[in-house]
């Protein structure tokens, strides 16, 4: 069963620091690209951040460029993003996200259409 699983969320200050996981089974992470969306109490669900499956191409939210740091260890079939300098505006739900395209080349898509298998998602809550 293809399956992805988020941890590492948390509360923390605004300025800190977080880093969250996403495991992943029942397929070999090395051959997708992959994504960090998050959903905002009351809003819609929100691209942040792709990967290309070799790593070769890294894209980024406006609203979190130069904060947030997408990586993946193929070997480990883990996926991470680590956030920093954050900001009451971070909170939110934060979900990881397989391509729908096995060996996708080229950059990685934000449409997150193109995503078809989402982790139940990990919550970061920043506030003082």
């Amino acid at each position: 069963e293809v399956q992805l699983v988020e941890s590492g969320g948390g509360l923390v200050q605004p300025g800190g620091s977080l880093r969250l996981s996403c495991a992943a089974s029942g397929f070999p992470l090395g051959n997708y690209a992959m994504s960090w969306a998050r959903r905002a109490p009351g809003k819609e669900l929100e691209w942040v951040s792709t990967i290309h499956r070799t790593s070769i191409y890294r894209n980024y939210a406006d609203s979190v460029k130069g904060r947030f740091t997408i990586s993946r260890d193929n070997a480990k079939n883990t996926l991470y993003l680590h956030l920093d300098s954050l900001k009451i505006e971070d909170t939110a739900i934060y979900y990881c996200g397989k391509d729908r395209v096995l060996g996708r080349g080229g950059n990685p898509p934000s449409d997150l259409a193109e995503y078809n298998v989402w982790g139940p998602g990990t919550q970061v809550t920043v506030s003082s």
